[in-house]
């Protein structure tokens, strides 16, 4: 049996924190490790418990930006999750700086949350496609648009193009997965090629990609 997810919330509202927890208390295999109000408080339990995942608030005192910049410089292996209700291009795009791996917004539904949360303590990566492409404008790297003749998304087969327009409106893996009728694991394995054969880091870029040669026909 793998050892539970243990994260460590901090954001200096208490009766969303304490949703939060009451969510992720709730899911098998994943534990609350600590909380905190503040950035200090939320690096001191990154420190003090070493969590897969922090989930930071942007807002929070100190700024969830700068508790994701300290963690990320500490060299741990926990990975970052920001939630929070800014949509501001300016938040998302130092948010990814900082070293986050997912940016959520609050009104994300709870099970939408935690299969965030999963997805990146397995290595991935999750930000609204919308946000993330006006981020990557924002820090005036614009992506070239080529519809018809990209060489790396005609690369793609039509299962892995399939999959890369659900991943490119917001869907993890295990929503794909369910989507299409195929297991999780198998959703990775396209994921890994796709990546691949775009020449992309992660799923992000990837959605970036299949948005700038797709534009809103990638949800269709």
């Amino acid at each position: 049996m793998s050892n539970p997810i243990g994260v460590v919330v901090a954001d200096d509202h208490p009766l969303l924190r304490d949703g939060v927890v009451r969510t992720l208390l709730s899911q098998q295999g994943i534990e609350v490790l600590g909380e905190a109000d503040s950035a200090d408080g939320a690096v001191e339990q990154v420190i003090k418990a070493q969590p897969d995942i922090a989930l930071l608030d942007i807002s929070m005192p100190g700024s969830g930006i700068e508790a994701a910049r300290r963690i990320s410089e500490m060299g741990t292996s926990t990975r970052i999750v920001m939630l929070t209700v800014s949509e501001e291009d300016d938040d998302v795009a130092e948010a990814l700086k900082a070293g986050a791996h997912a940016y959520v917004l609050k009104g994300v539904k709870a099970q939408e949350l935690v299969d965030v949360i999963r997805d990146v303590d397995a290595g991935g990566t999750y930000i609204h496609p919308l946000l993330a492409t006006q981020a990557l404008f924002a820090a005036g790297k614009p992506m070239e648009k080529s519809p018809v003749n990209d060489p790396h998304i005609k690369s793609l087969t039509e299962r892995e193009r399939e999959i890369l327009k659900l991943v490119s409106v917001g869907k993890s893996n295990r929503e794909v997965g369910t989507e299409l009728d195929l297991q999780e694991k198998t959703i990775k394995h396209h994921m890994t090629s796709i990546l691949k054969k775009l020449q992309v880091k992660n799923r992000v870029e990837a959605a970036l990609k299949a948005h700038a040669v797709w534009g809103d026909k990638a949800a269709e």
